[in-house]
Protein backbone atom coordinates (compact mmCIF):
# COMPACT_ATOMS: atom_id res chain seq x y z
CA UNK A 1 0.00 0.00 0.00
CA UNK A 2 1.40 3.52 -1.13
CA UNK A 3 1.73 6.17 1.79
CA UNK A 4 0.57 9.54 0.47
CA UNK A 5 2.24 12.36 2.26
CA UNK A 6 0.41 15.70 2.59
CA UNK A 7 2.32 19.08 3.41
CA UNK A 8 0.28 21.86 4.50
CA UNK A 9 0.71 25.07 3.26
CA UNK A 10 2.50 26.41 5.89
CA UNK A 11 5.19 24.08 5.44
CA UNK A 12 5.49 24.57 2.03
CA UNK A 13 5.51 28.65 2.59
CA UNK A 14 8.25 27.86 4.89
CA UNK A 15 10.72 25.55 2.63
CA UNK A 16 10.20 28.22 -0.27
CA UNK A 17 11.57 30.79 2.47
CA UNK A 18 14.58 29.00 2.74
CA UNK A 19 15.10 28.13 -0.74
CA UNK A 20 14.73 32.30 -1.30
CA UNK A 21 16.98 33.09 1.57
CA UNK A 22 20.11 30.89 0.43
CA UNK A 23 19.59 32.24 -3.12
CA UNK A 24 19.71 35.76 -1.96
CA UNK A 25 22.74 35.01 -0.11
CA UNK A 26 24.19 33.46 -3.17
CA UNK A 27 23.32 36.57 -5.24
CA UNK A 28 24.51 38.92 -2.50
CA UNK A 29 28.06 36.72 -2.28
CA UNK A 30 28.54 37.13 -6.03
CA UNK A 31 27.75 40.62 -6.26
CA UNK A 32 30.18 41.43 -3.10
CA UNK A 33 33.11 39.60 -5.24
CA UNK A 34 32.38 41.04 -7.88
CA UNK A 35 32.22 44.80 -6.50
CA UNK A 36 35.32 44.19 -4.33
CA UNK A 37 37.41 42.71 -7.29
CA UNK A 38 36.17 45.88 -9.18
CA UNK A 39 37.27 48.57 -6.76
CA UNK A 40 40.80 46.72 -6.61
CA UNK A 41 41.87 46.59 -10.38
CA UNK A 42 40.55 50.41 -10.05
CA UNK A 43 43.03 51.40 -7.26
CA UNK A 44 45.85 49.28 -8.30
CA UNK A 45 45.24 51.30 -11.58
CA UNK A 46 45.32 54.55 -9.73
CA UNK A 47 48.32 53.32 -7.70
CA UNK A 48 50.21 52.70 -10.91
CA UNK A 49 49.24 55.65 -12.85
CA UNK A 50 48.34 57.75 -10.35
CA UNK A 51 49.45 61.59 -11.57
CA UNK A 52 51.79 63.88 -10.22
CA UNK A 53 51.10 67.88 -9.93
CA UNK A 54 51.79 69.44 -12.90
CA UNK A 55 54.99 71.80 -12.56
CA UNK A 56 54.88 75.74 -12.66
CA UNK A 57 58.45 77.68 -12.56
CA UNK A 58 58.71 81.83 -13.23
CA UNK A 59 60.72 83.00 -15.60
CA UNK A 60 60.07 86.43 -16.41
CA UNK A 61 58.54 88.96 -14.17
CA UNK A 62 58.42 92.59 -16.01
CA UNK A 63 56.69 95.30 -14.54
CA UNK A 64 56.21 98.54 -16.64
CA UNK A 65 53.69 100.41 -14.19
CA UNK A 66 52.71 100.31 -10.20
CA UNK A 67 51.40 103.72 -9.62
CA UNK A 68 48.61 105.08 -7.87
CA UNK A 69 46.20 107.60 -9.84
CA UNK A 70 44.53 109.09 -6.48
CA UNK A 71 44.36 108.05 -3.31
CA UNK A 72 43.25 104.78 -3.78
CA UNK A 73 43.01 104.15 -7.59
CA UNK A 74 46.05 101.64 -9.10
CA UNK A 75 47.11 101.63 -12.27
CA UNK A 76 49.49 98.78 -13.05
CA UNK A 77 51.16 96.97 -16.22
CA UNK A 78 52.78 93.57 -15.46
CA UNK A 79 54.12 91.22 -18.03
CA UNK A 80 54.27 87.08 -16.88
CA UNK A 81 56.17 84.74 -18.70
CA UNK A 82 56.21 81.19 -16.79
CA UNK A 83 57.17 77.72 -17.91
CA UNK A 84 54.69 75.03 -17.15
CA UNK A 85 55.81 71.11 -17.12
CA UNK A 86 53.87 67.91 -16.84
CA UNK A 87 55.91 65.14 -14.93
CA UNK A 88 54.25 62.55 -15.56
CA UNK A 89 55.35 59.73 -17.79
CA UNK A 90 51.81 57.93 -18.29
CA UNK A 91 49.15 61.14 -17.78
CA UNK A 92 48.55 63.51 -20.28
CA UNK A 93 46.66 66.87 -19.26
CA UNK A 94 43.99 69.23 -20.52
CA UNK A 95 44.02 72.91 -19.16
CA UNK A 96 40.09 73.88 -19.67
CA UNK A 97 40.16 77.08 -17.56
CA UNK A 98 43.25 79.16 -16.88
CA UNK A 99 43.56 82.85 -15.35
CA UNK A 100 46.24 84.62 -14.00
CA UNK A 101 46.68 88.18 -11.86
CA UNK A 102 49.00 89.62 -9.44
CA UNK A 103 49.42 90.58 -5.82
CA UNK A 104 50.96 92.46 -3.72
CA UNK A 105 50.65 91.88 0.43
CA UNK A 106 47.54 90.54 -0.13
CA UNK A 107 46.14 92.79 -2.27
CA UNK A 108 44.68 92.31 -5.71
CA UNK A 109 46.77 94.55 -8.12
CA UNK A 110 45.81 93.59 -11.64
CA UNK A 111 42.81 92.46 -13.19
CA UNK A 112 42.26 88.67 -14.03
CA UNK A 113 43.92 87.57 -17.26
CA UNK A 114 42.36 84.86 -19.21
CA UNK A 115 44.97 82.12 -21.07
CA UNK A 116 43.61 80.24 -23.90
CA UNK A 117 43.31 76.44 -23.35
CA UNK A 118 45.75 73.57 -24.40
CA UNK A 119 46.20 70.32 -24.11
CA UNK A 120 49.88 68.86 -22.06
CA UNK A 121 51.55 65.46 -23.49
CA UNK A 122 53.15 63.37 -21.15
CA UNK A 123 56.19 65.23 -20.13
CA UNK A 124 56.28 68.10 -22.13
CA UNK A 125 56.99 71.34 -21.16
CA UNK A 126 54.88 74.90 -22.10
CA UNK A 127 56.04 78.63 -22.08
CA UNK A 128 52.82 80.73 -21.21
CA UNK A 129 52.41 84.59 -21.03
CA UNK A 130 50.25 86.49 -19.47
CA UNK A 131 50.18 90.54 -19.88
CA UNK A 132 48.17 91.71 -16.20
CA UNK A 133 47.26 94.86 -16.31
CA UNK A 134 44.96 97.42 -13.90
CA UNK A 135 43.08 100.43 -14.27
CA UNK A 136 41.66 102.52 -11.30
CA UNK A 137 41.82 99.33 -9.36
CA UNK A 138 40.88 100.19 -5.62
CA UNK A 139 43.35 99.71 -3.01
CA UNK A 140 43.91 99.53 0.40
CA UNK A 141 45.00 103.60 1.92
CA UNK A 142 48.40 102.58 2.95
CA UNK A 143 49.28 101.02 -0.63
CA UNK A 144 51.03 103.98 -0.95
CA UNK A 145 53.00 103.98 2.20
CA UNK A 146 53.90 100.36 1.86
CA UNK A 147 55.41 100.50 -1.63
CA UNK A 148 57.78 103.49 -0.61
CA UNK A 149 58.76 101.24 2.69
CA UNK A 150 59.81 98.92 -0.22
CA UNK A 151 61.83 101.39 -2.46
CA UNK A 152 63.83 102.58 1.00
CA UNK A 153 64.68 98.76 1.53
CA UNK A 154 65.52 98.48 -1.93
CA UNK A 155 63.02 95.31 -3.03
CA UNK A 156 59.52 94.62 -3.83
CA UNK A 157 58.11 91.10 -3.52
CA UNK A 158 54.94 90.27 -5.87
CA UNK A 159 53.07 87.05 -5.85
CA UNK A 160 51.97 86.21 -9.33
CA UNK A 161 49.08 83.79 -9.50
CA UNK A 162 47.12 81.42 -11.65
CA UNK A 163 44.30 79.28 -11.15
CA UNK A 164 41.81 76.98 -13.00
CA UNK A 165 40.40 73.66 -13.59
CA UNK A 166 42.63 70.74 -15.61
CA UNK A 167 41.55 66.58 -16.78
CA UNK A 168 43.94 64.23 -16.56
CA UNK A 169 43.93 62.06 -19.50
CA UNK A 170 45.55 58.16 -19.46
CA UNK A 171 45.52 56.37 -22.65
CA UNK A 172 41.47 56.83 -23.78
CA UNK A 173 39.65 57.75 -20.37
CA UNK A 174 39.70 61.24 -19.36
CA UNK A 175 39.30 62.56 -15.91
CA UNK A 176 36.47 64.85 -14.49
CA UNK A 177 37.70 68.29 -13.79
CA UNK A 178 40.01 69.21 -10.98
CA UNK A 179 40.79 72.93 -9.53
CA UNK A 180 44.27 74.03 -9.55
CA UNK A 181 46.21 76.94 -7.72
CA UNK A 182 49.55 77.90 -8.68
CA UNK A 183 51.45 80.77 -6.40
CA UNK A 184 54.70 82.15 -7.73
CA UNK A 185 56.57 84.71 -5.56
CA UNK A 186 58.87 86.85 -7.17
CA UNK A 187 61.30 89.30 -5.45
CA UNK A 188 63.08 92.16 -7.15
CA UNK A 189 65.51 94.90 -7.09
CA UNK A 190 63.16 98.23 -6.27
CA UNK A 191 65.30 101.43 -5.01
CA UNK A 192 65.53 105.12 -5.95
CA UNK A 193 68.07 104.51 -7.88
CA UNK A 194 66.98 102.07 -10.17
CA UNK A 195 67.51 103.16 -13.57
CA UNK A 196 64.25 104.12 -15.86
CA UNK A 197 62.20 101.13 -17.75
CA UNK A 198 60.36 98.26 -16.53
CA UNK A 199 61.25 96.52 -13.40
CA UNK A 200 62.98 93.14 -14.55
CA UNK A 201 63.65 89.74 -12.89
CA UNK A 202 64.95 86.23 -14.53
CA UNK A 203 64.69 83.79 -11.72
CA UNK A 204 63.28 80.62 -12.38
CA UNK A 205 62.14 79.87 -9.38
CA UNK A 206 60.02 76.92 -8.60
CA UNK A 207 55.69 77.86 -7.51
CA UNK A 208 54.17 76.01 -5.33
CA UNK A 209 50.94 73.81 -6.94
CA UNK A 210 48.09 72.66 -4.86
CA UNK A 211 45.01 70.82 -6.43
Amino acid sequence: MSKFEIQSPKHCAKKEFHFNKKHYKKIFFIFSTFFTTFLAIIFLFWLILHPSKPQFSLKEVDIYQLNLSGPRLLNSSIQLTLLSKNPNQKVSIYYDEIQAYASYKGEIITEYTTLLPFYQDRQESNLLTASLVGTGLPVSPSFGYEVGRDQTVGRIVLNLKVNGKLRWKIGTWVSGRYRFNVNCVSVMAFGPNIPTGPLSTKQGAQCSVSL
